[in-house]
């Protein structure tokens, strides 16, 4: 794709193999940047968007060894002869796990701390700009442990912006914060494109977020960039591809079903577009929607019972962070924990794993209390699956990892981890060692650990952070055939398409409090619930709102609702 400025970045056939891994996971990769552009880079996991990003501020090849040919060349000088030092002050990177990046107490100190290392006598006034520039100068103070997921994502960012680089990657914005944050993240990006200046690479998986936000986009496919091309023309492009694992946005995907013809050329890819594309069709009633809060009545799996938890703060003052009186679970739920970051999930799954010790309350999981249980016996009834994949990698490979449950117990389940490794199509990364693969690669691993031990209650923190949406739709499809083994799942999530399409019910958390439990179709339908809990809805369900009808929850059931074509064009 041209642009009208000269090129800032360009990978020429760059091959890239990391030691071990057995094949390159860049091969011969090409791609031009310039200037004053927004661009996504798509792709499926393991596909190589990290790795091609990590050429482009020199980590590939000055701090990663491997078998590396090729040249990448930024403002006009190969990388190979720039230090990443150098580099840092030309390209800017927040990092997929972007909490890493924070190392200092305060906000202040940590977003001064690049500009204070080079040796900029301004570096707290630099400091204070970049917070200035994305809003957050009131957070200066506080210790970064107390910020939300969201904060400390844009102090990540502002300490790369203290250094006023010209380039800003940001690697999967969306994986690890709720929507709103999420949100606000794109928001900020985007001024930053359009006011101050800053060319903008993200990685992303979310079509929706890219449609809304991007200028161009580039799809990677096995090491090398296959098209490069303006956002509608490229998430168009999505269109076209068969057995891909990128889908293009809800409402083009819904467009594309219901047109008996069409030009791809003009199918919305945004909710604005979408409203006027079908604001001329008519819909059928929902004959599934589900108002009441039916309680199910088959036995009861796991409770809870006037919980409290709090944690003592820099100034040794106390801070509840969960305060709930009654919550149960019950043998076939299929259970979504919303809320924003710092809403209390994670406390409250650690809590029900028995990770966490509540100083009052109790949970009981069939009988057994679950406060006075070691977490080794637990671990029986009850499978945890950390929000951060490494931590559940011990063994030496992903094989090992995934039957080392079974071994130490001497339970065989050889059918069981073949279903697993089928339906997530893990086989080629059976033999590796989880801790060296993508991000991507380490969320579909640590899901095959969990599901090898097959306990009575299933938990699963942001199973889908990091993964395509390929993969993401595999897991909803396994989840859905566990059912019969596991007799309820738990999972902790932004990512409401997910909600929308395996959850039968919704638990909304707010400062640790329950405020709503009930179908994910009322939640949907009632905005006063989910606009103040600061959740954003999946874009079909949007588009349905916005037509003043009851919100979808998948595509087909947005589908399914269109009246029959009539010979006039109409629609009845």
């Amino acid at each position: 794709m041209s642009g009208t400025n000269q090129p800032i970045i360009e990978i020429k056939d760059v091959y890239y193999e990391y030691p071990g891994g057995g094949r390159p996971v860049l091969n011969g990769a090409n791609l031009t940047i310039h200037q004053g552009d927004f661009l996504a880079i798509i792709g499926g996991n393991g596909s190589g968007k990290s790795t091609i990003c990590k050429t482009i501020n020199g980590l590939i090849p000055h701090y990663f060894s491997g078998d590396y040919k090729g040249e990448v060349v930024v403002s006009g000088k190969p990388v190979s002869e720039q230090s990443v030092a150098t580099l840092s002050h030309f390209i800017g990177y927040v990092y997929q796990d972007f909490q890493n990046q924070l190392m200092k107490l305060t906000v202040l100190e940590d977003v001064s701390f690049a500009p204070l290392n080079f040796g900029y006598t301004n570096h707290q006034e630099r400091a204070i700009e970049a917070l200035e520039l994305l809003g957050i100068r009131h957070l200066q103070d506080k210790t970064i442990w107390e910020l939300s997921g969201g904060e400390k994502h844009l102090v990540a960012l502002a300490g790369v912006l203290a250094l006023d680089p010209d380039v800003i990657i940001v690697d999967e914005p969306v994986a690890q914060l709720d929507p709103q944050h999420a949100t606000e993240i794109y928001d900020k990006l985007k001024y930053l494109n359009e006011h101050v200046g800053k060319t903008i690479i993200t990685i992303e998986h979310h079509t929706e977020f890219i449609a809304n936000y991007c200028k161009q986009v580039a799809l990677i496919d096995n090491g090398q960039v296959v098209w490069h091309e303006d956002v509608r023309t490229g998430l168009l492009n999505i269109t076209r591809e068969e057995d891909s694992e990128i889908y293009p946005p809800q409402v083009t995907q819904a467009a594309l079903q219901v047109a008996s013809y069409h030009k791809i050329d003009e199918l919305p890819i945004t909710v604005e577009e979408a409203k006027s594309y079908f604001k001329s069709y008519n819909f059928y009633p929902n004959q599934n929607q589900q108002k009441t809060n039916l309680r199910p009545t088959s036995a009861e799996v796991l409770s809870i019972n006037h919980i409290q938890h709090d944690v003592k703060m820099l100034n040794k003052e106390r801070k509840t962070v969960l305060d709930i009186d009654e919550l149960v679970f019950y043998e076939g739920d299929r259970v979504a924990i919303v809320g924003n970051n710092g809403a209390g999930k994670t406390t409250l799954m650690k809590s029900l794993a028995g990770i966490i010790k509540p100083r009052k309350g109790s949970i009981t999981i069939e009988g057994i209390n679950v406060l006075k249980t070691s977490v080794e016996k637990l671990s029986s009834h009850i499978s945890y699956i950390y929000q951060n994949p490494e931590e559940m990698f011990i063994q030496d490979t992903i094989e090992n990892d995934m039957r080392y449950y079974g071994n130490v117990r001497n339970i065989k389940q050889e059918e069981l981890y073949q279903q697993i490794t089928d339906a997530l199509n893990m086989e080629r990364l059976l033999p590796l060692d989880g801790r060296l693969l993508s991000g991507g690669q380490q969320r579909r691993s640590s899901v095959a650990i969990g599901l090898a031990m097959l306990p009575t209650v299933m938990m699963l923190d942001e199973p889908t952070a990091s993964l395509d949406i390929g993969n993401r739709k595999q897991l909803i499809q396994i989840l859905h055939k566990i059912r019969e083994k596991v007799k309820t799942v738990l999972i902790a999530t932004h990512d409401m398409q997910l909600v929308a399409e395996w959850a039968t019910r919704v638990i909304v958390m707010e400062h640790g409090k329950v405020i709503f439990d009930g179908t994910p179709q009322r939640l949907f339908d009632d905005s006063s619930i989910w606009k103040p809990a600061g959740l954003k809805l999946p874009q079909i369900a949007e588009l349905s709102l916005a037509l003043n009808i009851p919100a979808a929850l998948s595509v087909d059931d947005f589908v399914h609702r269109i009246g029959e074509v009539r010979v006039d064009g109409s629609y009845g």
